[in-house]
């Protein structure tokens, strides 16, 4: 049995992770299918052999975008959607329509983010079919999914307070309890196929090679079909929001934007000519173009918050230099995480450090 969640349920953002409050440029960009969306419950056909299938999103975001791959006499899914109705129902759109008797082989899940694999768990019981996804992906998700704690940890509270949340914030972030993260993954297989960087998985008669990144998750695997010029990009590459890149309680003294910022350099080497097929929004040209806005906007940010630290600061008084818009108690928890990955690149960089007084962290120019 797994639990369902009603659409009148909007998962807090937290659990998505995918958008992130820095705002940077998109031009350069083009979408050779325009602003075009597969209606729900149907594909819409694409190079590589691939079909697009827009899953609808409670939230902010509105959909994430799945891929279904020819597989010889099946096909293969690249990501799933939540566990929620809405996505359930558009999956038995597809299946009962363009998928009607056809097999499903295998379920890609490019990383761990609930909007990505909560129905791995649910396809692969459907259909038989094996999980394939990089262990770094694999092993966080079934951790957080095997939390049944009731409360919030509390190393999590202590950096929120280290962070410089009030009691008033704190209070108001317990009333969300812990471990909800199982209820928009329906439970995965004991089993999985570890898929790493480089490995080339045959997927019918096209060939697709892994490219790993991390920053956003800890081992995000994208899909590139050199042969057709398609990658399929999860969250790594975006094309109108920048990816959350957050500090976790889980590796306190981790460095997520400096991996981030590491992974971008290595997909500019990819060719430039690529079709981009992200999780969000609509496929593009441009891969270099906006890997360079990700990149410039972080280094920006970085270089006016180490002016910024020359008065000590704590990571909630960095939102004004990070963030184009008002940061409530919704988002309070997504946006203290990304500034304190940008805080802690800096430390690791040596242009920042930090003292901890009462409890709470103050960050100030090195």
């Amino acid at each position: 049995m797994t639990r369902s969640s009603s659409d009148n349920q909007t998962p807090d953002a937290s659990l998505t992770q995918d958008e992130s409050f820095v705002a940077t440029s998109y031009k350069g960009l083009s979408y050779p299918l325009g602003d075009f969306a597969p209606e729900p419950g149907t594909l819409h056909a694409l190079p590589g052999g691939v079909r697009w299938a827009r899953i609808r999103l409670a939230g902010s975001l509105g959909h994430i975008n799945c891929w279904v791959i020819d597989d010889g006499d099946g096909v293969a899914i690249c990501d799933t959607g939540m566990n929620l109705s809405r996505c359930r129902e558009d999956w038995d759109a597809i299946f009962a329509g363009p998928l009607a008797d056809t097999l499903v082989t295998r379920i890609v899940g490019t990383h761990l983010h609930p909007d990505h694999v909560g129905l791995a768990g649910w396809i692969s019981d459907r259909f038989d079919a094996p999980v394939w996804m990089t262990r770094g992906e694999w092993l966080t998700v079934q951790l957080l999914r095997a939390d049944v704690r009731e409360h919030i940890p509390a190393e999590v509270i202590a950096m929120r307070r280290a962070a410089g949340w009030s009691g008033a914030q704190i209070a108001e972030s317990e009333k969300e309890g812990w471990g909800r993260i199982q209820q928009y993954i329906t439970p995965l297989p004991l089993g999985y196929r570890r898929i790493c960087d480089g490995d080339r998985l045959d997927f019918g008669n096209e060939t697709w090679r892994v490219v790993t990144g991390s920053g956003h998750s800890p081992e995000h695997a994208c899909l590139l079909n050199e042969r057709a010029g398609v990658m399929i990009s999860g969250d790594q590459v975006l094309p109108r929001i920048s990816s959350n890149v957050s500090l976790s309680a889980t590796e306190p003294e981790a460095d997520p934007l400096g991996e981030w910022l590491a992974s971008i350099d290595r997909l500019l080497e990819l060719p430039d000519d690529l079709l981009v097929l992200p999780a969000h929004g609509e496929p593009f040209h441009g891969l270099h173009a906006r890997l360079a806005a990700l990149r410039d906007e972080h280094h920006d940010r970085l270089d006016e918050l180490a002016v910024f630290l020359e008065t000590p600061r704590r990571a909630v008084d960095c939102f004004e230099k990070l963030f184009r818009r008002e940061i409530d108690q919704s988002v309070l928890g997504m946006a203290t995480g990304e500034a304190l990955s940008h805080l802690r690149h800096l430390e690791v960089q040596g242009r920042g450090a930090r003292e901890v007084r009462d409890g709470v962290w103050w960050f100030h120019a090195a």
